[in-house]
């Protein structure tokens, strides 16, 4: 054993200087702490960018519809503004757009067509809205409401 630490020291201190291989690989630490905030980002921006048009809907324990394609949105803002899908639309032109959209769906009488409007809007307003939407040859009308709470 005097043997192992008596050549150690006659080496005069000098360390073993191999050159190491450099290294080729990818720390991967900070990528998957990017990849986390970016997905918190999009996880937190992603509902905000579905909204739509914004109104203050009513509550209801209705069960939401299916269908297959698209389905058209009328809008109804509580100072009485119509929007078909996400674009202001006078009351007067709503008929002949809808009516170019049938023809565009080519014959799409069966379509469900969903009406939101605010919860104060005008009892009036929105039955001449969908008397419009009636006029235009959309006989499948959906209301769409907010699910209810509890038994509020």
């Amino acid at each position: 054993m005097a043997a192992n630490i008596i050549s150690a020291a006659a080496g005069g201190g000098r360390k073993n200087r191999r050159r190491r291989a450099i290294m080729s690989e990818i720390n991967v630490t900070p990528f998957v702490d990017v990849m986390l905030v970016l997905l918190i980002i999009f996880m937190v921006s992603a509902p905000l960018l579905t909204v739509g048009v914004p109104i203050d809907l009513p509550k209801s324990q209705a069960k939401s519809l299916q269908q297959d394609n698209e389905p058209l949105t009328v809008s109804v803002k509580i100072d009485g503004q119509v929007y078909l899908q996400n674009n202001e639309i006078k009351l007067d032109d709503l008929v002949t757009k809808l009516k170019a959209i049938i023809d565009a769906r080519k014959g799409g009488l069966d379509d469900l067509i969903y009406v939101r409007g605010d919860k104060k809007v005008d009892y009036g307003t929105m039955m001449r809205v969908m008397g419009r939407i009636s006029g235009a040859g959309y006989h499948r009308v959906a209301l769409v409401t907010e699910v209810e709470q509890g038994g509020q």
